[in-house]
């Protein structure tokens, strides 16, 4: 999942990029409110997770424009002001959620599979498409009651193509969700990795429109 921070404390951004990355995020940092926009305007991110205390333009502006602007992406405002006014301040300008600094990584972990558990319209925390199971918190994969290991990139790429079940993503979609900004991608990167889930997966459930990209059919009863 490719997420935006938005963060000025160094120490604090580097620590977070360095926590979340191996929980499947796809972290792209920037420190003020100015970069977050262009950052936005240009490229596709999943969720924010946004500090109010930027300088220049502050975490609660950038919210209003965001939203004036109709980008819909979940956000995590991060505060170090416990009150109730900004907070609520917060959530009015169009948080989906805040967390107080200083903040527990658990919580922050739970916080983000919750947001993004809602943006993709599920009610459970567990992924369900036919005989294939997914646990986003332990990143557990099993097909028919066998556990499946697949590469970082592989989970990450599953999860978008089920969060999408019945859309066809395009190659640049899948590719903005996999990659950041400091990673280098070879031409067909995508191609071998859904090559290689199709390995380990029944091979017919990532179906390829030809010349416009892949997907995963909803699944049907009567095919269990």
């Amino acid at each position: 999942m490719r997420l935006l921070l938005i963060e000025d404390d160094l120490m604090l951004g580097e620590a977070l990029q360095d926590a979340l990355t191996p929980h499947n995020y796809v972290v792209d940092w920037v420190k003020d409110g100015e970069s977050a926009l262009k950052a936005l305007r240009r490229e596709r991110f999943e969720i924010l997770v946004l500090d109010i205390g930027l300088p220049g333009i502050d975490g609660i502006e950038v919210l209003r424009i965001m939203r004036r602007e109709h980008f819909e992406q979940p956000v995590l405002l991060l505060t170090a002001r416990d009150t109730s006014t900004d907070k609520v301040k917060g959530l009015d300008a169009g948080a989906d959620d805040y967390l107080l600094k200083p903040f527990d990584l658990d919580e922050l972990l739970a916080r983000l599979r919750a947001l993004s558990r809602r943006a993709a319209g599920r009610a459970t925390p567990t992924i369900h498409h036919g005989k294939l199971h997914i646990n986003p918190e332990s990143q557990k994969v099993t097909y028919d009651e066998q556990n499946i290991i697949l590469a970082r990139r592989e989970y990450m790429l599953l999860i978008k193509l089920l969060e999408n079940t019945g859309r066809v993503l395009s190659r640049e979609q899948l590719e903005q969700s996999l990659y950041g900004w400091t990673d280098d991608v070879e031409s067909n990167a995508l191609e071998v990795h859904i090559h290689h889930l199709r390995k380990k997966i029944p091979m017919e459930l990532i179906r390829t429109v030809r010349g416009v990209g892949y997907t995963i059919n909803k699944w049907k009863e009567n095919e269990a």
